[in-house]
């Protein structure tokens, strides 16, 4: 929340003062528009200072957007603050979500975060369009609910990986979200699959560790060659061979379209924000996972596993996962939903 009010407050003025160089520098033609993101709100005050039309931008998911949009109506229906003794209890607003499944940032200000997000849809709706890293198959009545409640043309054109290659390299530091016992947990439920893996633990990952000290004395070694712990490695490449028979995902939006875009069946265990509302969609809408809810403990982690590797359950998940594959494949094709909408956005652009 701190990042984001900064951003706010003291980026007006450096943004108009790029865009105005960048501008003097044009030598082929008038610029059409300026595209940046939802959650840029000010920048909508700096295009209208050069008559620029504002396009906004969402890389994730339309339903947690849609959820996030919906902070203020929840607040006021008594949803938020999350209770702890209504977890469970059902969003009748928002199905097929439940309380726990809240995009929320914990620990932040929650009348700070409702007037942020207030502001983010208001600006969105004052823009001259908003483009999203989906495509309609995927996420229909969530699309028609904005279409409905922002009133400006919205163009699906997604998944975003499939039309231009993502950068390899982050700005950002790594999320230090686990702690060591969970870490634990995670190896010996792994271990005790019986299953290959390739696990990617990050530098830094895990609380007081520099990567895998809090491992056993000899854990590597047993698992002789069947498990294999890295760094870092090419996501896409990876879920792309056919040998991967599930993704073990947070569940941001990148890695749940990598893993549609693929084909692959997906162990959801979401942290926080719109991981939360991905991986029910995945569970209970798509029906392309399974969730570790509330499951913190090597056994009931390896059922999770052996239900979607070994299971009918898991076998129709594979095959409901496989049609979803054909979607997101026929989308970007000619005709396709993603192919039609980049078509009208290109159009709409060489209007202004």
């Amino acid at each position: 929340m701190a990042l984001l009010s900064n951003l706010t407050t003291k980026c007006i003025e450096p943004c108009r003062s790029a865009l105005s160089e960048l501008l003097a520098n044009i030598l082929e033609g008038p610029i059409a528009c300026l595209i940046s993101d939802a959650i840029l709100h000010f920048t909508r005050e700096v295009a209208e200072s050069f008559e620029l039309p504002r396009i906004v931008l969402r890389t994730g998911g339309i339903a947690s957007f849609h959820a996030l949009a919906s902070f203020p109506l929840l607040r006021e229906k008594g949803y938020l603050p999350i209770q702890d003794s209504r977890l469970e209890e059902p969003i009748l607003e928002l199905p097929p979500l439940r309380i726990k499944d809240l995009p929320v940032i914990n620990g932040c200000n929650m009348e700070a975060l409702c007037e942020l997000l207030k502001l983010v849809v208001q600006e969105t709706k004052a823009s001259s369009g908003l483009i999203w890293n989906s495509f309609e198959e995927l996420e229909e009545a969530a699309l028609a609910t904005m279409l409905n409640m922002l009133s400006i043309p919205i163009f699906p054109i997604g998944p975003f990986h499939k039309l231009c290659p993502a950068s390899s390299r982050s700005l950002m530091m790594p999320d230090k979200a686990m702690d060591e016992k969970l870490f634990l947990e995670i190896a010996w439920a792994l271990a005790n699959s019986n299953h290959p893996f390739l696990w990617v633990v990050r530098p830094g990952q895990i609380h007081c560790s520099e990567w895998l000290e809090s491992l056993p004395s000899g854990f590597l070694e047993m698992l002789d060659g069947r498990g294999k712990i890295v760094k870092w490695y090419p996501q896409l490449e990876v879920l792309a061979h056919p040998a991967v028979g599930a993704f073990w995902t947070h569940n941001g939006w990148n890695p749940t379209m990598d893993s549609i875009c693929e084909g692959v069946p997906m162990i959801c265990m979401p942290f926080f924000t719109d991981q939360l509302v991905n991986a029910r969609y995945v569970t209970d809408v798509w029906r392309v996972g399974l969730r570790l809810e509330n499951v913190w403990d090597r056994e009931k982690m390896n059922s999770v596993i052996k239900k979607l590797m070994e299971e009918k359950e898991g076998e129709e998940i594979r095959e409901r996962m496989s049609l979803l594959k054909e979607k997101a494949k026929l989308c970007l094709r000619p005709g396709g939903s993603s192919h039609e909408s980049l078509q009208r956005l290109t159009n709409f652009i060489s209007s202004y």
